[in-house]
């Protein structure tokens, strides 16, 4: 169940930084000043500019003008910007008639320029899913090309006709009524660009004939239930039998049931292309030696308002400040946290500059562009940052340039917001004492440091050849990764298996996607993959959740006690289990604890009082949800407001379920437990129904959204990997977790091209990966993110990148069904083949040895080397002699020899 959506970025722009060479022999320059250096020279000259002041939006006078001289140009650099521009257009589908009744041609269509591709395929009668197929060779345009067995690319080409005036692009697919096929799906892919354009994030979907299966994405004008298929058609059919009318079986041919349900129409879907232009920002610092002020001079060819959004630096802690008064024209106050300039455009010629007059005593200015809303431009994740005089002398230009990559993490997780933050570090005296407990574990758990406000909870764990231990601080900031305490190396995991690990050495496959409940036999179908999954490497299944529920998928869970569900009954779900135990698999079950539905409703209408085994009244609800007017105590976590939160400090409540648990386990043969919505309650009543059952394997999906700054992923996600840290904390470390932050950087990485992110502030893996592996669950797709729900799609095409990520590095890796059995199959095959033979476990060691624009690339336990991004990267042979083992688009695999 998902309980929050993250909402993916706007835009992230790269910078690439060039010096001008400064001649050295140029010991003067001029500056021209209205009353004292409100009047700036660009390099190089003495230049008059009567028209206008540049403090933006000033005016004067050939009186005004005075010549003064100033010293060199102590800090002058362009940054190369790369950006973007929405281009709007249409995606136009015509469905018509071909001259006669039994040809019919389908046109889709682009308004947008650039080079376009129709991926497609077909359905058939009798298909099952969503999985396409080819269609017959007929029906293939001229220059289409196969895709593997499942699709077809066809180029648009250039119509001669036009759609709102707009020149386009089309390709035309003619097929004959007497077929087979029941669908036509496509999605429109940018030649240019790689991006896929979807109908709302799914396939389109052209029905052709009354037996596809609709399944929420069609298109196409729905006219009356005689003519059209699905569920209307269904509602039709009814109509007829109740009219005595024999549906059952239609003696016409298929051509005569299409020509009867087929009609034509044409629609119009907006869409979005982005494009980049490049573009200049020029910005050099003088000293004026009159008032001894800094002068900072913005150029840039940016068409329209650039503002800048800066704040000025008092140290070299680069923390944003505002700095005193007169602040240049056109320039307004952002919650008191900075200040806000717009530039003024340039006369007879295109873009935009100001001049900003700084006090000698500041160290630095800091700043990003903002062009609208919705776009802002910084460096390479990072605020623009310019060194003053005076506090450039130990920064060469191309000084300045490492000093803006390698910001500080304070003046990063302030990102671009001009917030004054502060930001909390660990004095010496503190991380000695934490080293301490580390290596002296028997010492008392909890104990108090002058630098914090409350008391810390420090986790311990001491396991068997591990020689692994960490302290995790529950904090009002997130500061685990300052402690920075990291695992040591070890030649293997412990032989006895935690409930937080299993042995290390798990691989999870998610057994299930959103749709699995329709066919109504799911178990069934499971059962006969159950070798196969073994065959590949997994050691571990998490299937759906097995009770009665109100919805079909199983997650309003009613009758905890009835496992007569969508996905089959309590015997096909017992044959199952042991089925997988047979092969060696080890099963998840997916438990729902935080909220259930009722049975009926209490004296004032409220649905609160549960039937059942567990027939708990309103004292088992949580009092602070107004929905359900609950009698219980307020909830330990956040509330899920489509079904009564059960209170677990209740003590009779935290029995029935121990006990429910304890049951599912003898009865059903659950190895372990998949943890619903763990948000909602606090995690030392899962440490208590861990130890009641003491599962073999345990992971909760603590879902919340990663932070963004004006629509934009923050480099730092330290708060976010904290909150899971955090959680797994309160369950003793009894319990994994979703790794979601390390899902939402790879969203940013993969759509972006930034690898950069894969590295965090340390050199160490971004998310819970980097901090805990030992209990971090990696994915990129399950049933909600993707499947047919699709909240949190990973990027299209680049799933292998995420696969190559995930299942070489340490962690437990998850595998999503839909990718499994998809194309993908062989690819994933041998990265499992490959973790395994290499051994990579849940706490193998990463070493980094690229994080840049366009390629990640990591050696793990020194066995295995692995690259992602279309860049370049070989792995060191000088140590040893490295293989390649698997190769795939934009990805490879290398295994030492």
């Amino acid at each position: 169940m998902l309980s929050t959506v993250a909402v993916e970025p706007f835009f992230h722009y790269n910078f690439v930084r060039q010096v001008p060479k400064v001649n050295a022999n140029c010991k003067k320059t001029s500056c021209i000043l209205v009353n004292c250096c409100s009047k700036a020279l660009k390099s190089g000259g003495t230049t008059l500019r009567k028209p206008r002041d540049l403090r933006l939006g000033a005016t004067s006078s050939s009186a005004d003008i005075e010549v003064v001289e100033t010293s060199d140009v102590a800090f002058q650099e362009r940054f190369q910007i790369k950006r973007p521009e929405k281009i709007e257009g249409n995606i136009t589908i015509l469905l018509d008639n071909d001259k006669d009744s039994k040809n019919w041609q389908l046109t889709v269509g682009s308004t947008l320029p650039g080079e376009w591709i129709l991926h497609w395929g077909v359905n058939y009668v009798g298909d099952t899913g969503s999985e396409w197929d080819q269609p017959p060779p007929e029906m293939r345009p001229p220059g289409s090309v196969p895709i593997k067995d499942y699709a077809i690319e066809t180029p648009l080409k250039r119509s001669s006709s036009v759609s709102n005036g707009k020149a386009f692009n089309e390709v035309k697919i003619v097929f004959n009524t007497n077929t087979s096929i029941t669908a036509l799906n496509f999605v429109l892919k940018d030649a240019e660009t790689g991006a896929w354009y979807q109908h709302r994030g799914r396939d389109f979907k052209i029905p052709l004939s009354c037996f596809f299966n609709d399944d929420g994405n069609v298109v196409g004008a729905k006219k009356n239930l005689s003519i059209w298929p699905g569920t209307l058609g269904t509602l039709s059919n009814i109509g007829a039998t109740l009219k005595g009318e024999d549906t059952t079986n239609d003696s016409r041919e298929p051509s005569e049931q299409l020509k009867r349900r087929l009609e034509g129409f044409y629609e119009e879907h907006h869409i979005v292309k982005e494009t980049f232009h490049d573009n200049l920002l020029s910005i050099s610092v003088k000293k004026c030696p009159k008032t001894a002020n800094n002068l900072l001079l913005f150029e840039t060819d940016i068409p329209g308002d650039v503002v800048v959004h800066w704040g000025v630096c008092k140290d070299e802690n680069k923390k944003w400040e505002l700095p005193e008064e007169p602040y240049p024209s056109k320039t307004t106050v952002f919650k008191n946290k900075a200040l806000r300039t717009l530039l003024q455009q340039k006369e007879g010629a295109h873009g935009s500059e100001g001049l900003f007059t700084l006090d000698e005593s500041l160290t630095g200015f800091i700043f990003v562009l903002k062009l609208n809303d919705n776009t802002w431009l910084n460096c390479s994740g990072k605020d623009f940052y310019i060194p003053l005089p005076g506090h450039v002398s130990q920064h060469s230009p191309s000084e300045g340039i490492q000093e803006i990559k390698t910001l500080s993490s304070s003046a990063v997780s302030e990102s671009c917001t001009g917030v004054n933050q502060e930001v909390s570090t660990y004095t010496d005296e503190i991380i000695s004492e934490i080293r301490n407990l580390v290596t002296d574990i028997s010492s008392e758990k909890r104990r108090k440091t002058k630098s914090k406000e409350a008391q810390e909870d420090i986790l311990q764990e001491i396991e068997k050849l591990a020689a692994e231990a960490y302290s995790i601080f529950r904090g009002s900031v997130p500061a685990f990764a300052e402690v920075d305490v990291a695992e040591p190396e070890v030649p293997k995991p412990p032989e006895k298996h935690s409930s937080g690990t299993g042995s290390g050495y798990e691989i999870l496959c998610q057994g299930f996607n959103w749709e699995s409940h329709k066919s109504g036999r799911w178990y069934m179908e499971l059962h006969e993959k159950a070798s196969e999954l073994s065959s590949l490497g997994f050691t571990v299944v998490w299937l759906p959740p097995p009770t009665e529920s109100v919805s079909p998928e199983g997650y309003m869970p009613k009758d905890l006690y009835n496992l007569n569900s969508r996905y089959g009954n309590i015997e096909e779900l017992k044959s199952l289990v042991k089925k997988f135990h047979e092969d060696g698999i080890r099963v998840l079950g997916d438990v729902v604890l935080n909220h259930r539905c009722a049975h009926s409703k209490n004296q004032n209408g409220i649905w609160n009082i549960f039937g059942g085994r567990l027939n708990w009244d309103d004292r088992a609800v949580v009092s602070d949800d107004p929905h359900f007017q609950g009698r219980g105590n307020k909830s330990s976590g956040d509330n899920f407001h489509a079904a009564p939160n059960i209170d677990h400090s209740q003590e009779f409540v935290r029995n029935d379920i121990k006990e429910w648990l304890c049951w599912l386990r003898k009865e059903i043969g659950y190895d372990g437990w998949r943890l619903d919505f763990v948000r909602g309650f606090w995690g030392g009543y899962v440490k208590d129904y861990l130890d009641a059952t003491e599962p073999y394997f345990a992971v909760g999906e603590y879902w919340d959204s990663l932070s963004y700054t004006y629509g934009e992923m923050d480099y730092n996600q330290d708060a976010h990997r904290q909150r899971i840290v955090d959680w797994i904390n309160d369950t003793n470390g009894f319990a994994g977790a979703f790794d979601v932050t390390t899902k939402g950087i790879l969203h940013s990485v993969l759509q972006r091209c930034e690898y950069w992110r894969l590295s965090d502030q340390k050199g160490k893996p971004p998310g819970v990966l980097g901090w805990w592996p030992s209990r971090a669950v990696t994915f990129i797709e399950n049933h909600d993110t993707g499947s047919t729900q699709g909240h949190w799609r990973f990027p299209g095409g680049k799933e292998m990148q995420g696969y190559a990520y995930i299942l070489t590095h340490p962690g437990t890796p998850s595998v999503f069904y839909d990718h499994l059995f998809s194309h993908y199959r062989s690819q994933i095959a041998q990265l499992l083949s490959l973790r395994k033979k290499n051994k990579i476990h849940c706490r193998s060691t990463v070493k980094i040895s690229k994080a840049e624009r366009d390629v990640y690339a990591a050696i793990v336990d020194d066995k295995v080397a692995m690259k992602i991004g279309p860049g370049h990267y070989e792995p060191p042979s000088e140590a040893k002699k490295w293989s390649l083992a698997i190769e795939g688009k934009d990805y490879k695999v290398w295994e030492a020899s």
